[in-house]
């Protein structure tokens, strides 16, 4: 063995054995290279060219250019929602829509508006959802001066956790939101190992810090998980308001 591999031997043994010694002597007299890796490497990616728009390795879903992503969510028919410029809107009773593409862990990126013209109150007021995994639900409401159930109000876990604060725009002002999603995992016997857990940036602010779900959405009840599908859509609500998106991209986290 020549001194290069001697050496990185040397290194990979003390690295292993840092476990022991952090808990029976003083590690100060540690080489600085015992603490150090160069593998794995970490991909390069080209990041968005200003805020908000995607990276290199994003899956677009709607960019203003059309609805090819999307599809109805009662039955995978054609969409029927309203598509002008750069926005897409949602067309009251024509039902929700969903990903044709499924997904699990994701990093998504997605703005929304609540109608300009104010119509309503509490959950009658610029109500839809982004739903993760067809099932798990960040709420969207025009939450501006509007009182409601807070646990219901925009950046809520609804039905399970409020926001940390209400950081919602007036309403016909665009509304921004950063989500971290881990799925839940299952084993074989569809017994639950680990929970769901979401990170929600509003606006650029922290609303829901690595909060473990309880269960998928209910509206009534107590949410309790079932085995489901490692990966499945993301679906936008029809609650009968005319709510818009835009700007619609994820990355997998894989």
């Amino acid at each position: 063995m020549n001194k290069t591999k001697a050496f990185r031997a040397s290194i990979l043994f003390l690295i292993a054995l840092i476990p022991q010694i952090s808990t029976a002597q003083d590690t100060s007299n540690l080489p600085p290279e015992a603490t150090e890796f160069y593998k794995p490497i970490p991909e390069v990616v080209m990041a968005g060219t200003d805020a908000g728009s995607p990276p290199a390795d994003a899956v677009v879903l709607f960019d203003g250019s059309g609805q090819e992503e999307w599809q109805s969510a009662a039955d995978g028919s054609e969409t029927n929602w309203i598509v002008s410029g750069d926005a897409m809107t949602v067309n009251p009773g024509s039902g929700d829509i969903k990903t044709r593409q499924k997904f699990g862990d994701v990093q998504l990126h997605i703005e929304w508006r609540s109608p300009e013209e104010v119509k309503g109150e509490g959950q009658g007021r610029g109500n839809s959802g982004v739903f993760l995994m067809e099932q798990y639900e960040v709420q969207v409401l025009d939450s501006y001066q509007n009182d409601t159930y807070t646990n219901g109000q925009a950046g809520s876990i609804y039905k399970q956790s409020p926001p940390l604060v209400n950081v919602t725009r007036p309403p016909g002002e665009w509304n921004v939101y950063d989500i971290l999603f881990r799925a839940p995992r299952f084993n074989e016997e569809g017994m639950l190992i680990s929970p769901a857990k979401i990170t929600v940036f509003h606006n650029g602010v922290v609303v829901q810090n690595n909060f473990e779900l309880k269960g998928p959405t209910v509206y009534t009840g107590i949410p309790n998980y079932e085995a489901h599908p490692e990966e499945l859509s993301i679906v936008l609500q029809d609650h009968g308001n005319p709510v818009s998106f835009r700007n619609i991209w994820l990355r997998e986290l894989k």
